[in-house]
Order: structure tokens, then sequence, then C-alpha cells
């Protein structure tokens, strides 16, 4: 029986580590079918919350029920009806893809016939039929983290969650790996995902929470967010760094009346250019040089979740 909204809820959720608080005190709901995400840096308390929510780290105070069932007294029943992606992959590289599956489907005291027959489309879905024969260790990065991905849906879970699922993959097979996702998503598969990757987020997440030091600094869909927090569009200036000179925030004071006469919202200075955030960037970089202001490079980007998560907190995702 699937249970209805929300899958997943917390109310003041706290862990704490002796004197350290890796999370503090957050609220989450996750609906059925919903792709929920975690954003922020490391060390923000993104996976400390996946521990708990997978129910193999107990909360230190808070409330926690996970498919309307307390992780603290029915951690087994939770945890047979999650599938579970880790940061780091953790297949048996002495065995081959398929074995794989199926020695974990057993796990779940499935038949070995129900085990077999999933396992098949399973490799089907994330295009490792051919490999399935293969040892583990002779597959690539990218193809590793689909059979991991596999091996989460063995049990037909009622909630994936997938802690930096493409952390340490090159572009082309993150996408790979964003459209098997994308996939589970249309299937009604619910997803919960950790992740320091600003367009990993925009791409599969329906909705999200910004972290930062155990708290949420934000909540919404991505488009919510931007809207929000952030202009429609950035202007980037890139100046010359030589040693000894002044760096970009050194032109922030040129800069003022721009931001006087309602052209730019708001300048934020980092160490390799400053960033002007306004609904025109053409018209930013216009009134940039009629400041007398002429920068190495200009560029005019869509706003980003990166821009909301460095208004929140001051620095990049990848600080």
């Amino acid at each position: 029986m699937r249970i209805e909204e929300p899958l997943i809820r917390a109310r003041g959720l706290v862990k704490r580590f002796g004197d350290f608080t890796a999370v503090d005190g957050i609220d989450v709901d996750v609906a059925p079918g919903e792709a929920f995400g975690f954003l922020g840096p490391n060390g923000a308390g993104k996976s400390s919350t996946m521990r708990m929510i997978g129910a193999v780290s107990p909360p230190t105070d808070g409330e926690l029920r996970i498919l309307g069932l307390d992780p603290a007294v029915d951690g087994p029943r939770i945890r047979a009806r999650l599938g579970v992606v880790p940061q780091t992959d953790n297949l048996d590289l002495e065995l081959t893809v398929l074995e794989n599956l199926l020695v974990y489907g057993r796990y779940f005291g499935l038949p070995r016939a129900t085990v077999r027959e999933r396992a098949g489309e399973l490799l089907d879905f994330v295009q490792l039929t051919d490999r399935a024969g293969d040892k583990v260790d002779t597959l690539s990065g990218g193809m590793k983290r689909r059979l991991t991905i596999a091996r989460a849906l063995i049990n037909d879970p009622d909630v994936v969650l997938l802690d930096e699922p493409t952390t340490g993959l090159d572009p082309q097979a993150r996408h790979v790996l964003w459209d098997r996702l994308y996939r589970l998503k249309q299937r009604g598969v619910t997803l919960v995902l950790t992740t320091h990757y600003m367009d990993e987020a925009e791409q599969l997440c329906d909705r999200l929470v910004v972290m930062d030091k155990g708290r949420i600094a934000a909540e919404g869909s991505p488009a919510e967010l931007i809207r929000r927090y952030s202009t429609r569009e950035v202007c980037e200036l890139r100046f010359p760094l030589i040693e000894g000179q002044p760096g970009p925030e050194h032109f922030v004071p040129e800069l003022a009346a721009v931001v006087d006469r309602g052209v730019v919202e708001r300048i934020e200075p980092l160490p390799d250019r400053l960033l002007l955030y306004t609904a025109d960037g053409d018209a930013a970089v216009a009134a940039v040089a009629a400041a007398g202001v002429h920068p190495l490079s200009s560029l005019v980007r869509r706003s980003s979740l990166e821009d909301v998560f460095l208004r929140l907190t001051g620095r990049t995702l990848v600080d």
C-alpha cells in the first residue's frame, strides 16, 4: 500500500556529533512522485539529513516520519522500501554487472525468478544490457553510477535517495545519468537527492531547499527561488588579475551610480569578477562603459541557483 503525502515529513530535525551540530532544526515535506533536492556546499548538512531519512542514522532531536513510519522503531521496514544511491559507489568489483543486481535483490527476500526478471529490466533501463556479463571493475565511472542506480531500484522502492549522484563524472556521463533520473521522474518515482551542482538541481528538482551550516536558507522550485532572490539577468565583468594591483572590488565605488540610477539592482564582488544583478544585461553593460569602467570582458547570462546561493550565504556553491 502506497502512503499518501507526505512520504517524508521532518519537523525541527536535528543531528549532532558531539558538540558539532550538522543539522540544525530543519522542516521538510516530500510528496509522492516529487523530485526533491537538498542543495548546498560540502558540509552544509545534506548527507547527514539523507542518512537520517535513510533510517541509518538516528536523529538527535525533532520529529521524522518516513512513509508514515518512525525510523527509531521501524528502521528495517523503512529501509526495505527505500532505494539508496550512496555518494561513493560500493559495488562488488569481483562480481559481474548482473550478479551485483541478483545478489542485492536477494537481500530483500525476493524470489529468484522475480529478481532475475527485474534485473534484466533494470539493465535495459540503465543501458547496460550488453555489459551484463562483465566484471564491474571494467566499467567506466558513469556506467558504475548507472549500475548503482539500477541496484537501488531492484526492490521497486517507494523512494529513491541519491547522495551527490553525479560527483566526479565527466559532462557526458552526467547528462546520461540525468536522462535516466528524468525517466524515473516520468514514471512517478519519488526522488530525494543532494547536490552541490546548481545545474543538476535545476534539471532534476521539482522543489528544493538551499542548506547552509545545517539550516534551510530557502525553499521552493528552482524558478521560484531565482525569481525571489535574484534578477532576470546577470552581467559578469572580468578584470585583469595582476599581482599587487587592486582586485575587481576596487571598481565597485565607481559603479555606485549605476546602482543609484536603477540600471543595476546590486553588485556582488568575487575574487575574479564582479556580478551585476539587473533586469537588462545589455543596459548594464552600456551603463558600465558610460561610467568609464572598462573590464577585460563582459558576459550577460540568465540568473541561476548559484546566484541564489550567493545571495543567501555570501559564497558560491563550490566553496
